[in-house]
Parts: structure tokens; sequence; C-alpha cells
């Protein structure tokens, strides 16, 4: 049995955010396949582990934890690594992982949501959901025209969480292209050595037959 479990699956930005530090701190963890589209999160099971009825989930011994931010920070403090080095970092982590929750994963992930899994089309909602993702990574972009990572010359949580849904290219409508400061930023994610693509890393989510 693996030291590690984290429920997750191959669509979920929030939970590659938690298996790549997984994976790229080389930790004994395994995954657990979530129905997450035919309604597993919110059966009761579920919810009897994590009331939010989200994933993912890390179980480590009696340890339970939701929300990637949080996972992501147990993770650094078990590991020793990708975190703060000070008191100064630790809040500059944290003031870029709330930020991300807030804005840049926000936007972004409701975005691809409706585009490319609900295939809304273009309507007023997603017009005002690319206005607003833009916007965010335009602040990221900015931040890392100074830096090759997020906080200065080294990876951190804070990329790994800013990262979380910027490899699944073709299905949020954006282009990485045009942000060039992140781009590059991505290629020196995707060259960590362990790093892995969201869909070789986490099980498959079928979607339902009416999607």
């Amino acid at each position: 049995m693996a030291e590690f479990e984290l429920t997750c699956f191959d669509r979920s930005g929030n939970s590659y955010k938690a298996a790549l530090m997984l994976e790229l701190t080389g930790c004994d963890w395994a995954p657990r396949g979530v129905d997450y589209f035919n309604g597993e999160t919110r059966t009761e099971d579920y919810r009897a582990f994590n009331v939010m009825g989200e994933a993912p989930v890390l179980f480590h011994g009696d340890t339970v934890l939701s929300q990637s931010g949080v996972i992501l920070d147990y993770l650094a403090e078990i590991t020793g690594r990708f975190g703060p080095e000070s008191p100064a970092e630790r809040r500059e982590i944290w003031r870029w992982i709330l930020f991300d929750n807030h804005k840049l994963t926000s936007y972004t992930a409701t975005l691809r949501a409706m585009r490319s899994l609900l295939k809304t089309g273009e309507t007023p909602v997603t017009e005002f959901l690319d206005k607003r993702a833009r916007g965010a990574w335009d602040v990221l972009d900015r931040q890392l025209r100074t830096r090759d990572f997020v906080i200065g010359d080294r990876p951190t949580i804070a990329d790994l969480s800013l990262c979380g849904y910027l490899f699944y290219d073709g299905e949020i409508g954006i282009e990485i292209a045009d942000f060039p400061a992140m781009a590059a930023w991505r290629e020196r994610i995707r060259a960590l050595p362990g790093w892995k693509h969201p869909y070789d890393l986490m099980p498959v989510a079928p979607l339902p037959e009416t999607a």
C-alpha cells in the first residue's frame, strides 16, 4: 500500500497540482480515481471524508486534507521540497496561491469547462470569463518577465499551483504563446525531473453519456 493516496482525475487541474507535487518529490503515492462527471463527489460516502465534495483529497496516515493549496503546503513541509526558505517567502508563496485560486484558476477552469466540456459555444458568460482569464494571465506573465519562477530563481508550490490548468492545450481557448514569459516558464516546469502531463499522471474520469 502506498504511503500517500490522492483522489484525482485526469481533467482536474486542481488534482493535477497535488499529483504533480507528489510525482516531482518522488513520494510513494497512488491515485484513487474519481468518477466526477457521474456524481461520485456528491455522494454521501465521498462527503463523509470531504464535506466540500471536491477533488483532490490527500490521505496520509491519519491525515486527510482537501483543497490543493493546503495539500501543496503540507507536502512541502513533509518532503522539504518546493517550500519557502523564510517567513517572507512563505507569505509571497501564499500570495500567489491565493491569486491563483481566486483569479487565474477560477476563471481559466470555468472557461475551459464551458468551452470544452459543456460545449456551450460562445456566450456572454464565456466572453466575460475569457476577459477575466486573460487579465489574470497577463498579471502572471508580467511577474515572470524578470524571473525564472514565480518568486525567484527556483520553483515552489506557487508555481505548481499556478500551472495546474495550463497544460490543457487547445481546451481553454486562450493561446499561451500570446503570453511569452508564461510560455517560457511553462517549459521550465515541463523540464523538471519527474514531470508528467495530467493525462499521463491521473486516472481517466469518463464523461457522462449525455456529454
